[in-house]
């Protein structure tokens, strides 16, 4: 892996520079990045907790329209309201962390554009930290804030036979959801180095996968559920380990250990999305300007 200088030190007449891996470099400045817009944010502490109370509010009518249909109907595709606030819960906290960590990911469409993604290719941090933390928005804390309540809700509510395994799901999902959904961010901005103009293809995956998830897959059709299964797997997010919890089989007929296989997921989206931003990266050609 590639190194770089962290701090000198002396030793004897000689200057030794002790080295950093580009991972903990770019985490380092990701961090730095991210608290100086921290900084920015709480300068304006009013408008921080109005921005972050609106983002709580607009995420939540998507649940309000589910308990609306629900005021017609006692099932959904064969699931309680419980069953799909437990689904939207998982989904929407998951995807909230990671917009929180990566949401800023769909401006490097605009920058490819503009010509502003130079001036972060000549700094010495890496060009995905950078881009990540741009513009961290802490408001984003309103859906996480929103999620967390209706999974709460959905496990106090829920009659769930509760072993070992099913209460460390929980927080398995929640962590390899947001990792699988973060993998989803980079890879399309990735493809933004192909297309520019693609912003909305990313979020067709991102903001439209979570809205997906926040249902049964009963619901939809198999080609669909196969598609969110074995190509982009979102259905990792929550589907798989989320019904495994509440005891229903998969529409897929896939056995029960591979509610088990979000983390390997979550790391194999990684490293495609790594690669895919790799590939973009060295693609990339300046506007000139």
């Amino acid at each position: 892996m590639a190194e770089v200088v962290d701090v000198a030190v002396a030793e004897g007449s000689a200057v030794v520079f002790a080295p950093r891996s580009r991972l903990v470099e770019g985490v380092r400045a990701y961090g730095l990045i991210a608290a100086m817009w921290l900084r920015s944010t709480m300068a304006y502490r009013a408008s921080f907790v109005m921005t972050a109370v609106g983002n709580f509010a607009a995420t939540a009518f998507d649940f309000v329209a589910i308990m609306l249909m629900f005021s017609h109907v006692d099932v959904l595709g064969g699931y309680t309201l419980p069953e799909i606030a437990l689904l939207y819960g998982v989904s929407g906290t998951a995807f909230g962390l990671a917009d929180l960590a990566m949401g800023s990911m769909d401006r490097l469409g605009r920058r490819v554009r503009d010509g502003t993604l130079d001036t972060l290719l000549v700094r010495p941090v890496p060009v995905l930290a950078q881009v990540a933390a741009d513009r961290f928005a802490l408001r984003r804390l309103g859906r996480i804030s929103q999620g967390l309540l209706v999974l709460g809700y959905a496990l106090v509510t829920l009659d769930i036979g509760w072993t070992a395994l099913k209460v460390v799901m929980v927080p398995l999902m929640l962590l390899s959801g947001a990792a699988i959904f973060a993998a989803v961010f980079v890879a399309g901005a990735a493809f933004q180095f192909f297309a520019q103009d693609a912003s909305e293809v990313q979020n067709s995956f991102t903001y439209g996968g979570n809205t997906l998830l926040q249902y049964p897959p009963t619901i939809f059709a198999k080609d669909l559920v196969r598609g969110v299964t074995f190509v982009v797997p979102l259905a990792f997010v929550n589907w798989l380990p989320a019904l495994y919890v509440l005891g229903r089989d998969y529409p897929l007929g896939l056995p029960d250990w591979v509610a088990f296989l979000p983390p390997v997921v979550a790391g194999l989206c990684w490293v495609a999305a790594g690669l895919a931003w790799r590939a973009g990266l060295r693609a990339y050609r300046s506007t000139g300007s």
